[in-house]
């Protein structure tokens, strides 16, 4: 529940400042999606997850000239040959971030630097070779960081590679068992940015 109060808390914080700050020449409003590879840095419940993919959709509201925020739907798929739940089964994680960031441009020419911090709210599913799934372990919060670098292709289009960090440490109960998944991973992504 705090975590809750401090996002929302945050939010409305950064949404008045928007007045205050933001450049009436700029932008404001920007959709990003973007995709690519990831690994594991933790092993879920034991398992040995190979390097898998996913992608992530956002929309980005600029409130200061250098800051904003940021929400989304992202998806991510690893494979494991063996897991406690099964030979040959995937582990797709899928849900909501919400955060912010730092935008910069570099030296006033068409690249610039991104740093984002924000909060998942995600769940595990974990899939059968035979797309039936087995188990599933429901919604809960985790953390996001990243950055990256965005280079103007003009006419409000951007290229966007980066690198992200996700956290999230979720209780998969099956059958009479319950399993710690702690399922962290780092995400290679390019993304194509429009602003309108």
């Amino acid at each position: 529940m705090k975590t809750k109060t401090f996002f929302t808390a945050l939010l409305l914080t950064l949404l008045s400042l928007n007045t205050l700050m933001a450049q009436p020449n700029k932008k404001r409003f920007a959709f990003e999606l973007s995709g690519g590879a990831s690994l594991a840095t933790s092993k879920p419940g034991k398992a040995e997850l190979r390097p898998g993919f996913g992608f992530e959709g956002t929309f980005h509201y600029r409130i200061a000239p250098f800051a904003g925020i940021y929400a989304g739907w992202g998806w991510n798929r690893f494979g494991s040959d063996e897991s406690f739940a099964g030979e040959k089964t995937s582990f797709e994680e899928t849900g909501y971030v919400l955060g912010v960031q730092y935008l910069h441009p570099i030296s006033g020419g068409p690249l610039s630097y991104d740093l984002r911090a924000g909060a998942l709210y995600n769940h595990i599913e974990i899939e059968r070779a035979q797309g039936d799934i087995v188990g599933d372990t429901g919604h809960g919060f985790g953390y996001q960081l990243a950055a990256g670098i965005s280079y103007n292709l003009g006419k409000n289009w951007s290229l966007a590679p980066g690198i992200k960090f996700n956290a999230l440490t979720r209780d998969l109960k099956m059958e009479s068992s319950v399993t710690e998944l702690k399922h962290n991973y780092v995400s290679l992504r390019i993304g194509i940015v429009k602003r309108f």
